[in-house]
């Protein structure tokens, strides 16, 4: 098979571009407008390729980076390269992606998480606090710390920092019985995304309700 450039998948994905997809994914801060399903039937067709992903990344364009990240090799990047690339992933579904789909694969996420958990960048901190969330559900150490941390910061964060301790608290709540009630009663007090509009047949991300409900599935 002959080798894909990175000018063909850029010639690509700018003819995936669709006016209403752009629209859409300006909302949420992504300024790129192709339409995530088509990025990943790209990404299918094209299947793991660590260095066409290096170089689409280094672009530095969203829809590019996005692709990379879906084609990459998740335990091929070093702790730094991964450090420099969160640093760099300024966009939310950018780095959403970076840290779900690559760095909690890779063998460096344990010391990512807690170079990132206390960044003095809400953005770095964010991605800390999202890998924390992933471990709450593995390992129950230190989780009265981690709700001291949360009640006394969340309802003054940044929004993705915010955002991302919320997640963390829902988590804790959800998969942790003997701290239900206090997650419960950090969200009723802190109110935090308390009226976050949400769509019908959807949960919402206020802590109490999100806990409570997730708790029901579960027993049901």
């Amino acid at each position: 098979m002959a080798e894909t450039t990175v000018a063909e998948v850029m010639a690509e994905l700018a003819a995936l571009e669709d006016p209403k997809a752009r629209a859409v994914n300006e909302k949420h801060g992504d300024d790129h407008g192709v339409n995530l399903g088509k990025l990943r039937a790209v990404a299918k067709r094209l299947k793991t390729q660590q260095d066409l992903s290096l170089q689409l990344w280094a672009t530095g364009d969203t829809a590019a980076r996005l692709l990379a990240l879906l084609i990459c090799r998740p335990k091929a990047f070093g702790r730094d390269e991964l450090d420099t690339m969160l640093r760099e992933a300024r966009k939310p579904k950018v780095h959403d992606w970076l840290v779900n789909y690559v760095v909690k694969k890779s063998p460096h996420a344990e010391d990512l998480r807690q170079t990132w958990f206390a960044d003095p960048d809400p953005v770095v901190a964010s991605a800390g606090w999202a890998l924390t969330t992933d471990r709450v559900a593995k390992n129950p150490e230190g989780l009265e710390g981690l709700l001291d941390t949360i009640e006394a910061e969340m309802k003054g964060a940044p929004d993705r920092l915010q955002w991302a301790m919320n997640h963390c608290l829902a988590q804790i709540g959800i998969e942790h019985p003997e701290f239900r009630a206090r997650a419960i009663d950090i969200g009723e007090r802190l109110e935090v995304l308390k009226d976050y509009p949400t769509p019908p047949n959807c949960t919402s991300p206020f802590a109490p309700v999100w806990i409570t409900e997730m708790v029901r599935r579960q027993s049901s």
